[in-house]
Formats: C-alpha cells, sequence, structure tokens
C-alpha cells in the first residue's frame, strides 16, 4: 500500500512540476509576443529574458542572442547579457565565422538544430574560449537555432555556472519558448535590415523619407544645401591601361578616403556616378552647410595625397555651391529614384568640368564663396560655362 501512495505521490508531484512549467512558459510567451517587449530595443529584449527566467528559477548565467544579418561590413551581432553586468553588443566582421569554426555555435548554424554542450559533454567542438564566455566557468550551454522564414540562421545561447547543469524540467522551459524568442528576434532582424540596407545604398536622409511614406512619383521639396561633387583626376586613361578588377579595387579605396569625410561633417552621399561622388549638405543656415562641405572637400583633398592602390596614385577635383535644389522623387511607375535637380546641380556639375580645365583641385561659386570667405581661396576669374548666360565667378583654393 505504502508504494502505491508513493508512485501517485510521485505521479501527483511530477504532473505538478509539468503544470508550473508550462505556465512558467506560457507567461513567458505571452510577454514575448506583448506589446511591452516589441517595443524594447535588442539590449531590452535580452536582459528583460534573463531576468525572467532566473526569476521563474531557470539558473540562467549567461544569454546570448547571435542576430545575423545583411550589411556589407558585418555578418551579424551578438547581444551578451549577464546578471548584474551592462548588456555587451558586438558587432561581428564578415570573418567572424572563423572565430566560430569547430565551435557548437557553427554546428547549430550548420544542422539548424537544437544542441546541449558542457565540458566533457560535447563532441562538437570547444566554447570556452569565445569572447563572450570565456573566463566565465560555466558549465553547460543550451544552444537554439533561431530559423528565419528566410535568410541565415540565428541563435539564442543560454548558459549556467549550475554543477549540475539545467534540469530537464528547466530546458523544457526554454524550448517552449524559442519560438516566440525566434519570431520577436525576426521582427528585430528585419528592421535591421531594412535600415542597413537603405542606409548602406541611398543614405540615412533619403532612408528616413522612405520609411516615412514617401514613395510616390513626383513627391518633391525645394531645399537650400551646400552641393560638392569629387571627381577622379584620369579615371578614364586609367581604366584603359589597366586590369578592370585593380580599378574596382582603386575605386573602392579611393571611396574609402572620400565618404568618410562627406559623412563625418553631416553630408549625405546622393550618387556615384562611376569615379564622381556628388553629396549634399541640407540645412537653412548656409554659413554652417557650406562650412562643413568645405572642411570635408579640404579632408579629401589631405588624404588623398598620401592615396597608394597598388602603385597608383589618385587625385581629385572638387566643385563646391550653395543653392536651392529640388529634392525627392522622379521616374517612372515602379522604378523611381531620390535625386537632386534644378540650375544650381547643374552649375556644380559645370563648375567640376573647370577643375580638370585648370588644374585646380578645388574651385567654389561666388555664392559658396560669400558664405565661408576663407582667407586662403583666391579668385580663379569669371568662367562661361555651357547652358548658363552670364559668367560665373570661381575661386580656387590655395592649401
Amino acid at each position: 500500500m505504502n508504494n502505491l501512495l508513493d508512485i501517485e505521490y510521485a505521479v501527483e508531484t511530477k504532473a505538478s512540476a509539468g503544470s508550473r512549467n508550462t505556465t512558467a512558459a506560457l507567461d513567458l510567451i505571452e510577454w514575448l509576443t506583448g506589446d511591452e517587449c516589441h517595443a524594447l530595443d535588442e539590449p531590452g529584449l535580452v536582459s528583460g529574458l534573463g531576468r525572467r527566467l532566473r526569476a521563474l528559477g531557470v539558473p540562467v548565467d549567461r544569454l546570448t542572442l547571435h542576430l545575423m544579418t545583411l550589411h556589407p561590413e558585418f555578418i551579424g551581432r551578438t547581444i551578451a547579457w549577464a546578471p548584474g553586468e551592462p548588456v555587451e553588443i558586438h558587432d561581428r566582421e564578415h570573418g567572424a565565422r572563423l572565430a566560430i569554426a569547430n565551435t557548437p555555435l557553427h554546428r547549430v548554424f550548420e544542422t539548424r538544430e537544437m544542441l546541449i554542450a558542457g565540458p566533457g559533454k560535447s563532441p562538437h567542438g570547444r566554447w570556452q574560449h569565445l569572447d563572450i564566455f570565456a573566463g566565465r566557468e560555466l558549465v553547460q550551454l543550451m544552444l537554439a537555432p533561431l530559423c528565419n522564414a528566410d535568410g541565415p540562421v540565428s541563435a539564442a545561447i543560454f548558459g549556467t555556472k549550475r554543477p549540475g547543469g539545467f534540469t530537464a524540467s528547466e530546458m523544457q522551459v526554454i524550448e517552449r519558448i524559442v519560438p516566440a524568442l525566434r519570431n520577436t528576434s525576426e521582427l528585430r532582424i528585419l528592421r535591421q535590415v531594412e535600415l542597413s540596407l537603405l542606409d548602406t545604398y541611398i543614405g540615412p536622409m533619403t532612408a528616413s523619407r522612405i520609411l516615412a511614406g514617401q514613395i510616390r512619383q513626383g513627391e518633391i521639396e525645394s531645399m537650400q544645401a551646400a552641393l560638392l561633387l569629387c571627381d577622379l583626376r584620369g579615371f578614364t586613361e586609367l581604366s584603359n591601361r589597366v586590369p578592370g578588377e585593380t580599378v574596382l579595387g582603386l575605386l573602392n579605396a579611393y571611396f574609402d578616403h572620400v565618404i568618410p569625410a562627406i559623412t563625418r561633417e553631416g553630408g549625405e552621399v546622393l550618387k556615384f556616378m562611376g569615379d564622381a561622388v556628388l553629396a549634399f549638405f541640407p540645412g537653412y543656415d548656409a554659413a554652417r552647410t557650406c562650412n562643413a562641405a568645405l572642411t570635408a572637400a579640404r579632408a579629401i583633398l589631405e588624404a588623398l595625397d598620401g592615396f597608394n592602390y597598388d602603385g597608383i596614385g589618385a587625385k581629385a577635383g572638387i566643385a563646391l555651391h550653395h543653392g536651392e535644389v529640388s529634392y525627392g522623387n522622379i521616374g517612372s511607375g515602379r522604378r523611381l529614384d531620390f535625386t537632386l535637380i534644378g540650375g544650381d546641380v547643374n552649375l556644380v556639375s559645370r563648375i567640376q568640368g573647370v577643375c580638370s580645365e585648370l588644374g585646380e583641385a578645388l574651385l567654389m561659386s561666388q555664392d559658396f564663396f560669400n558664405e565661408v570667405r576663407p582667407e586662403y581661396a583666391v579668385s580663379a576669374g569669371s568662367h562661361r560655362l555651357k547652358g548658363f548666360t552670364d559668367g560665373v565667378e570661381l575661386y580656387a583654393v590655395r592649401r
């Protein structure tokens, strides 16, 4: 009789524990899919989940999200949490795959299957040397793939220091919340991909306008802006005499000097036109935007002074102008482009052509000069430019 009672008690206890685990998992799932979690950024998501798991008695001592993305510089982002510590964020460059080779994390990415790893228990490689786990005395990892509808696989890793590792019931809680965690992580990945791709290909200002819904043909506004047009000297002759892959390598190295100088001063690159870059510095304060554009132009020329790619140097001609431009959508049907148009855009293009004719590295219009009046600028005379009736006074910069 006593044996029967013991068996019945054990069954009831197990059922009660299972019910508690189910309730705990449902509470976490409700939080992961609710408005509060939806409003959180990635660090808020990871820290909120970690704290809630520990409050339920799941001994998570390290929780990491490995969110893979589409980005020209980064393969993904790792967000790492531990109790009582600030959340860590590590943007992983494309070469980071080498660091996780022969680790359980790489195995999860490849197999898309959940994995338990621990010292002496896992045949899937070491993990204690990885930067987010090193020196933390973790005994066991529970690695869960986050398989999105398409694109690369992400992962969540739950680590514990407890000598026995996670219990079966604790693993069950984690397993049940993984689908909800996958969904909320995928939303963040899609947001990040959307922003990074738009920012990469069209610039942050234009990206924000597109995301705000300004995507209809003919939606154009007028604005005041300083304009900068930078062109690589002798590019046609160069591209005719050196291999194409060398030309592409040189162009990328050249742009690596030009673009940061522009964005550092608040400018936005609007177009790559072969070897030329058209950028604008918007704002109602003409003196401020012109000074920013001039600072960027001088930084470009200084950076190119020591430029060398495979034994090839680079020189540029830069035109600066300030005026009114029309900014917005032009195109046809479903193929549109955000661009700048107007007489002042045409003028900066013509000024750049004079740079080559005069052999000047930097020329500015009268309107631009009037806003900054640098002491080191000298008159380059009045020039008749194609498409413009009156002569245009230009100023050169002596560095």
